[in-house]
């Protein structure tokens, strides 16, 4: 039975052929981390397209450090209201019922004496502290300027001039 062995060994060996001897394989340590990246980039966009900001939270901001409450009893007041067109009229005081100060395109140095006489006298006499400007909503930019420009030209010491913006409704 001995030789049965050895022979069938040896007829093993003959159709196999030789013995290969295995080499041990290395173990890599490289971990490719590009499909945890990706799954962290998709999570993100979807919790920043998915989130909802709450609105309801209110931003305590602090108090403006140069802007100024005026009183209209310390100023003299200009309103300056559109009429359409990019014309606008001017009324003294605060514009309730009273009729507009005449303008008159070809000389528009009638308006601005009105206005600085009636600066003046509003300073001088009343002891107001500043000129107010009222305008409206539609008031051209050039307006606005023209009425600063003659109410800033009276006599004397500079007054302080106040812009004031309203919506019409």
């Amino acid at each position: 039975m001995a030789e049965e062995h050895a022979g069938y060994e040896m007829q093993l060996q003959e159709e196999q052929g030789p013995v290969l001897i295995r080499r041990p394989v290395e173990d890599t340590a490289d971990l490719d981390i590009t499909p945890m990246i990706d799954i962290t980039f998709l999570l993100l966009i979807f919790f920043l397209v998915a989130s909802v900001p709450d609105a309801s939270t209110a931003v305590d901001l602090p108090p403006a450090r140069y802007g100024k409450g005026v009183s209209d009893r310390s100023t003299v007041i200009i309103t300056i209201a559109a009429t359409g067109e990019g014309k606008s009229q001017v009324f003294l005081h605060d514009g309730t019922g009273d009729d507009p100060l005449a303008d008159d395109p070809e000389n528009p140095d009638v308006l601005d004496d009105q206005i600085i006489q009636y600066v003046q006298d509003e300073v001088m006499k009343g002891g107001k502290s500043g000129v107010l400007i009222k305008a409206g909503k539609q008031v051209l930019h050039r307006d606005v300027n023209r009425i600063a420009a003659a109410a800033g030209r009276i006599e004397g010491e500079g007054v302080p001039l106040y812009l004031a913006v309203f919506e019409v409704q």
